[in-house]
C-alpha cells in the first residue's frame, strides 16, 4: 500500500473507532456498575434495542433528538428496574432473568418500532474537532458526537466515585460481600436494584446513539449483538470504568477495519474483517476464562462465580 492509502485506512479506522465505540462504552459502563453491585444483567442487549427505538420515536414526534436520548435512558431504567425487582425474589437466577429481559426488550422494540422504520427523525449533530488540520479526510474522521464526551466523563466520575465516595464503597462492598454489607446495615437488594436501574439508563442512552447518530436510523437489525459483546468487554476491562472506555475504543476500531479496507478497494476477506469484533469477543472470553487477574478482580458476589 502507498502512504496515502495507509493514511486513508488509518483515518477511516480512527473515525470508525470514535463512532462505533460509543454504544459499546455506554452499555459496558452500565454493566460495570451493575456487576460492581454483585448482579449480572445479560438483558442489556434488549435494553440497547429498546433505547434505540424509543429515542428514534420520541425524536420523530417531538423534533428534539436530545429528548429522544432522555426517553431512551428512561426506557432503559424501566427495564433495569424490572430486572432488579424480579431478581430480589427468592430462588431467582440473574442470568436466566437477564436472558428473558433481553427477549422482552427486543420484542417490545420490534412490536412498537414497526411504524418508525420508514420515517426520518431529527438526528444528533457532530462536533468538528479536526477542521484545524486542513485535511478533509482527517477532519471527517475527527467528527464526534457529544455523547462520546459524556460517556468518557461518566467513566471518570464512576472511577472516582468507586474509589473516593461512600456510595462507591457501598456498591463495591455489596458486590464483594453481601454478608459484610448487611452487617453494616446496608440493604443489599436496594443497592443492587438501584445499580441495575442506573446501568439500564446508560445502556438505553447507548441505544439512542445507534438510532440518532450512527448509523442514524431505526431497523430491527440495528444492534448486531453489541449489548452482549459489552459483557465480555467488562470482563476484559476487569470491572474498571476507565478500562471500559479503552476496551470500547478497541472494539470500535476492530469494527471499523472492514469498512476502512473496503474504502480503498480491498474486498478480499471483507466479511472476515467485518466479523473482527465477534472474533475479538470470543478471544476475550476464552482468555478471561483462565485469567488470574480477572479472577482476582471479579466482584465476589456475582452469581456466575458461585
Amino acid at each position: 500500500m502507498s502512504d496515502n492509502t495507509l493514511f486513508i485506512v488509518f483515518t477511516a479506522i480512527l473515525g470508525g473507532a470514535l463512532r462505533v465505540s460509543t454504544p459499546f462504552m455506554f452499555v459496558a459502563l452500565g454493566e460495570c456498575l451493575t456487576e460492581k453491585s454483585g448482579r449480572v444483567n445479560l438483558g442489556l442487549e434488549g435494553t440497547l434495542v429498546l433505547g434505540a427505538m424509543t429515542a428514534y420515536a420520541i425524536s420523530y414526534h417531538t423534533g428534539s433528538p436530545w429528548l429522544g436520548v432522555l426517553a431512551a435512558g428512561c426506557a432503559g431504567s424501566a427495564l433495569g428496574a424490572m430486572h432488579g425487582t424480579i431478581c430480589k425474589l427468592p430462588k431467582v437466577n440473574d442470568v436466566a432473568i437477564g436472558i428473558a429481559m433481553m427477549l422482552f426488550g427486543t420484542g417490545l422494540a420490534f412490536f412498537f418500532g414497526k411504524a418508525y422504520i420508514q420515517p426520518t427523525a431529527p438526528r444528533l449533530g457532530s462536533i468538528p474537532l479536526g477542521d484545524w488540520t486542513g485535511n478533509v479526510q482527517l477532519a471527517t474522521a475527527l467528527q464526534i458526537n457529544t455523547l462520546l464526551i459524556i460517556g468518557v466523563l461518566v467513566a471518570i466520575a464512576m472511577s472516582w466515585a468507586f474509589a473516593n465516595t461512600k456510595w462507591g464503597l457501598i456498591i463495591r462492598m455489596t458486590g464483594d460481600s453481601a454478608p459484610a454489607a448487611m452487617a453494616m446495615g446496608v440493604s443489599v437488594d436496594l443497592v443492587r436494584a438501584l445499580a441495575t436501574t442506573a446501568g439500564g439508563f446508560l445502556a438505553g442512552v447507548g441505544g439512542a446513539f445507534l438510532s440518532l447518530y450512527y448509523p442514524g436510523s431505526w431497523n430491527q437489525g440495528l444492534s448486531s449483538g453489541q449489548g452482549l459483546m459489552a459483557v465480555a468487554l467488562v470482563i476484559f476491562a476487569r470491572w474498571d470504568p476507565l478500562r471500559c472506555v479503552a476496551a470500547a475504543f478497541l472494539f470500535g476500531a476492530t469494527g471499523a477495519i472492514g469498512p476502512a479496507l473496503q474504502s480503498v478497494g480491498v474486498t478480499q476477506g471483507y466479511y472476515f474483517f467485518n466479523a473482527a469484533p465477534y472474533i475479538l469477543t470470543l478471544f476475550i472470553m476464552i482468555a478471561s476464562a483462565g485469567s488470574k487477574r480477572a479472577s482476582r478482580d471479579v466482584p465476589g458476589e456475582l452469581s456466575i462465580t458461585k
